[in-house]
């Protein structure tokens, strides 16, 4: 204790208070009323002190509740801001055709839409997973399980709706590759899950999904849900009659091949790059391979010719011919083929026969074709990174709001990817690592307004190399 402490406690005394007592620790000093009392159960004396304030030289006991209260400011919420603002910046482009579209009840579309980027929320969690994001435009979406199921049946039947987000999106696109694949339902009140082909040959009620995206941006475009034993060439033809598609380019899988279906895209003046089937007919066309190209560090010979209206360009993959060509001679040695099978599959291998309107150079139209991996691509992030395929919905109206909101989940997520694509960051992240990354940041309100948390420094190089500038430079408040 100091000197000037002691002559302070001593100068107390002297004008009658007792039982004062200071304490110290560290530089502080505290003064204390301290006493003692009988304990009964122990049977002994004991201490007691009570705290009476700071002793501070050259003024005194300083006691508590005259001390200057520094009030701490409340928080009124924690929001993440990081990733709602990218998950903003990724459907910025669709809002305004999704308040026009579905003037009742955008919001709540808009709002599932971002929250399934993010993972597979469950309908009962999805208000509390929409207040968990700060919310920069203040939209009150309505998201009570009751609410969503009613938004889902209300958005599925109206393809009107629907089909202007689709129109907008595909007036900016000259060359669309088309698709189909399978989801996988039990529900037995969905009409549409029926028994029919899929590449896993299993054996269990189906969706098929069609699927329309943009050669030129690598995005969506549309997406329609059809029953499980729709073939491919029906559902081409039921998607060609609901849209306008005319003058563009359309690039479709071999499953798509038959002469009723370019006759079809060539009445409705749809350009189109068709492969044909293995057995067609067409092989039997005499085309001279005197030309080649590299793509991708493999050798193609290629050739083309002109029958009537159309194009024939045939391409030898000199690495796929030897693969294929070594598979037909390990079954033939397992007994698979005869000899005659052999000879007739050896023909072909390595080959592919590609019909089309176009007339191109030929590397420029084997290129075009290869777009066609891009929604094969998109399929697998509708299905595995949104977690689409798992259909527990109970009725076909439900269905088709569900496959419109993930359509556009799968949007958001295709332009994350190309944020990333553009500045060369994808071979490092993905779109959800990106938004791990971005959730970090946090919105704070406070009595006295708002504040964003410290960004992290990686966070912000990301920010600065992807030029979305979301976070501000000094923390507002």
């Amino acid at each position: 204790m100091e000197q000037w402490a002691k002559d302070w406690l001593e100068s107390e005394r002297a004008i009658g208070k007792k039982c004062l007592e200071i304490k110290t620790k560290g530089s502080g000093h505290y003064v204390y009323y301290s006493t003692t009392h009988w304990d009964k159960v122990l049977k002994k004396r004991i201490k007691t002190s009570k705290y009476l304030g700071t002793l501070k030289q050259g003024v005194g006991l300083v006691r508590p509740n005259s001390m200057p209260k520094l009030q701490a400011p409340t928080i009124r919420s924690v929001t993440e801001y990081g990733d709602s603002m990218l998950l903003r910046e990724s459907i910025k482009d669709l809002k305004p055709v999704l308040e026009e579209a579905f003037p009742d009840n955008w919001k709540e579309i808009y709002a599932l839409s971002l929250l399934r980027v993010i993972g597979n929320v469950p309908l009962k969690r999805a208000k509390d997973s929409w207040e968990k994001l700060y919310n920069p435009d203040k939209i009150e979406a309505n998201l009570t399980p009751v609410s969503v199921s009613k938004t889902l049946r209300e958005v599925g039947v109206d393809r009107f709706g629907q089909d202007m987000v689709f129109q907008s999106l595909l007036d900016h696109s000259e060359q669309l590759v088309y698709d189909l694949t399978a989801i996988f339902s039990r529900s037995m009140s969905i009409l549409q899950a029926e028994k029919g082909y899929n590449k896993d040959k299993l054996n269990l009620p189906q969706i098929n999904l069609a699927l329309l995206c943009s050669a030129d941006t690598g995005m969506p475009t549309m997406i329609r849900s059809l029953p499980g034993s729709v073939k491919d060439i029906k559902s081409l033809y039921n998607t060609l009659r609901e849209i306008d598609i005319s003058g563009k380019i359309l690039i479709l899988d071999r499953g798509f091949f038959s002469e009723d279906v370019i006759l079809e895209l060539s009445k409705e003046k749809i350009n189109y790059v068709l492969p044909t089937r293995r057995n067609s007919t067409y092989y039997d066309t005499r085309i001279h391979l005197n030309k080649h190209f590299v793509y991708h560090k493999r050798l193609i010979k290629c050739g083309r010719r002109k029958l009537d209206d159309r194009y024939l360009y045939l391409y030898l993959d000199k690495d796929l011919e030897l693969e294929e060509t070594k598979t037909l001679y390990r079954k033939l040695d397992d007994g698979i083929i005869d000899r005659t099978e052999l000879d007739e599959r050896s023909k072909v291998v390595g080959r592919i026969l590609i019909v089309s309107s176009l007339d191109l150079p030929e590397i420029e139209l084997f290129e075009l074709f290869k777009k066609r991996e891009r929604v094969e691509k998109m399929f697998d992030a509708y299905k595995n990174v949104l977690d689409a395929d798992r259909l527990y919905l109970q009725d076909d109206e439900s269905v088709f709001g569900h496959v419109f909101v993930s359509f556009l989940s799968l949007y958001a997520y295709c332009k994350i990817e190309s944020m990333l694509k553009k500045a060369k960051l994808s071979h490092k992240m993905s779109p959800a690592d990106l938004l791990l990354q971005y959730s970090k940041v946090y919105h704070i309100e406070l009595s006295t307004g708002s504040v964003i948390s410290e960004v992290p420094k990686k966070v912000r190089d990301l920010d600065k190399d992807l030029g979305l500038n979301v976070f501000p430079t000094e923390a507002k408040s």
